[in-house]
């Protein structure tokens, strides 16, 4: 309660009013979850940069939450280690060219990794990068099936397992989790949003910020108390509204 308290002080602070407080993966799986695949049971991983959210669903109700102390950061980490190389260089080398299983990474292609300080930079191949990036990624999926495993609640999952989150975008991660889940896998986009917003915030690393907008505009009426509203017009002004954030940004 002390970490919540101290977040609601901050945005008090900035001059906002809060009205609810609501857990991570909840609000993503807002916007990256279907009825469907509520009810049939899933697992949704919400992969971030410092942590992995893990909620699980079934019968259209969350069933069990926990997080997992690895995330997107952790794999920045062992490039920059691995390859000697500082940590901005080695984040953009992960979102370039990173992949989380092995055997789809090739052997011939290289990249210039550049060295810290004044040394020269040198050239490595991206099978040598995967051999970083896939015990990572294993580590992290192992803990969220014994997660999944070991508590009573879980129940049958039919619709599998769903990735999302920045790091999720990592190449091959799907394929990975499937082999270690056993079961179907895919990655969450945000959906829900119109307004020729989809080409720019149709990214796993939106699905909590977009889910939290989705909770809000089905909770809050036209007065801004909760209650029914108008979906449609509330997510057609919120659309405009980001698009000329994104502009005045790009």
């Amino acid at each position: 309660m002390t970490a919540i308290n101290n977040v609601i002080k901050c945005v008090h602070r900035a001059g906002i009013g809060v009205k609810d407080i609501v857990l991570q993966p909840l609000a993503s799986s807002y916007s990256v979850l279907n009825r469907d695949e509520k009810e049939l049971g899933c697992a949704l991983l919400d992969i971030g940069g410092g942590t992995t959210d893990l909620a699980v669903f079934n019968e259209e109700a969350i069933r069990y939450t926990s997080v997992i102390g690895l995330g997107g950061k952790n794999v920045t980490s062992d490039i920059a280690i691995g390859l000697r190389t500082p940590i901005e260089n080695a984040e953009t080398i992960k979102v370039k060219y990173g992949c989380a299983l092995r055997s789809m990474a090739s052997k011939e292609e290289t990249i210039e990794v550049p060295g810290p300080g004044e040394r020269e930079p040198r050239n490595v191949s991206l099978d040598i990068l995967g051999t970083i990036i896939e015990p990572r990624m294993e580590e992290l999926f192992s803990l969220a099936k014994h997660e999944i495993q070991n508590n009573e609640y879980s129940g049958p999952m039919g619709a599998g397992i769903i990735l999302t989150g920045g790091a999720s975008l990592l190449r091959g991660s799907a394929e990975l989790a499937e082999q270690i889940f056993d079961m179907p896998v895919k990655i969450g986009y945000p959906k829900g949003f119109g307004g020729g917003l989809t080409d720019i915030i149709n990214n796993p690393s939106y699905a909590t910020v977009l889910g939290l907008i989705l909770y809000g505009v089905d909770g809050l009426d036209s007065t801004g108390q909760y209650g029914r509203s108008d979906r449609s017009k509330v997510l057609k002004g919120i659309a405009n509204n980001l698009k000329r954030w994104f502009k005045d940004f790009m």
